[in-house]
């Protein structure tokens, strides 16, 4: 990467100067170790700071989307005789226009690829989860095989690797799904490894296999405390597996694709619905 590069030139134009001084070689190795450091992250701030410009306007403009489909949401809870259908047809369009516009948005980083390794790794982070949501599974699938030591995506967020999980169930892989979760949910400490434990353990209940399901669950309710899990581990206690339901993970667990989430109730008038006059 260039970053890399400048700073090896930087390091290699200090030492030579300081051998043609004929300074000691000590000095000589530890000048130019702390040129090459200096470079190094001065190019890294620079490239990060216009990075973030572009990753800011990214976010905003997310956040206003979302913002304007949660005004939507409460003025159609609180409009009595609304058409649901219409309104999930809304929600559903803004939420496409949402991603597409991400996914346009992440190809202003793509210049700074070049100058970092990360970079690259951020973007792919970024166009799978669109690429997702947007339900555009063998693109999602393309960027999930390019996964490997310092290659695609990075899975440092919950849903990303809930992502990955749920695809490898959707592959029919439930090993790849069971080899995702065991080496990343310890990364992912109290309620951050919620999704992931969900997730497995509907995974297992869908696979046949209740009682590993229970045993994610004794975990999960023990690390995370979420009320969810304590319900589902006492169904699956009970053989009541029909009972099981991730349901109180809210959008988190909708978002994934696996179930299709109720449909939104409207606020109901109160009285009799009649006119002041009784009409």
């Amino acid at each position: 990467m260039l970053s890399l590069l400048i700073s090896a030139l930087v390091a290699t134009t200090i030492a030579g100067a300081l051998i043609a001084s004929q300074v000691s070689t000590g000095m000589t190795v530890f000048l130019s170790t702390v040129g090459f450091v200096g470079a190094f992250f001065l190019v890294g701030f620079l490239v990060r700071k216009k990075m973030s410009k572009v990753q800011d306007e990214l976010q905003e403009r997310m956040l206003a989307a979302q913002r304007r489909m949660k005004m939507k949401v409460q003025q159609f809870q609180n409009k009595p005789g609304g058409n649901v259908k219409q309104i999930q047809r809304q929600l559903e369009a803004d939420q496409r226009a949402m991603f597409r516009e991400g996914l346009e948005l992440t190809k202003g980083l793509e210049p700074f690829r070049k100058w970092s390794l990360l970079t690259g790794r951020q973007i792919a982070t970024m166009r799978l989860q669109f690429h997702y949501q947007l339900k555009e599974f063998e693109q999602v699938d393309e960027i999930l095989a390019t996964c490997g030591f310092l290659r695609g995506p990075m899975m440092m967020d919950p849903m990303a690797v809930a992502m990955r999980m749920a695809r490898c169930y959707k592959n029919d892989d439930l090993e790849g799904a069971k080899k995702v979760f065991k080496r990343r949910i310890k990364w992912f400490r109290g309620s951050r490894g919620t999704l992931l434990y969900g997730l497995m353990s509907w995974i297992y209940v869908k696979a046949g296999e209740p009682d590993e399901a229970r045993r994610v669950l004794l975990k999960a309710k023990e690390a995370t405390g979420v009320e969810t899990f304590t319900r589902n581990w006492e169904h699956l206690s009970n053989d009541r597996v029909k009972s099981f339901s991730n349901a109180g993970l809210g959008d988190e667990w909708y978002s994934l694709y696996l179930e299709i989430p109720p449909v939104p109730k409207q606020q109901r008038m109160r009285g009799n619905g009649r006119g002041p006059r009784g009409f």
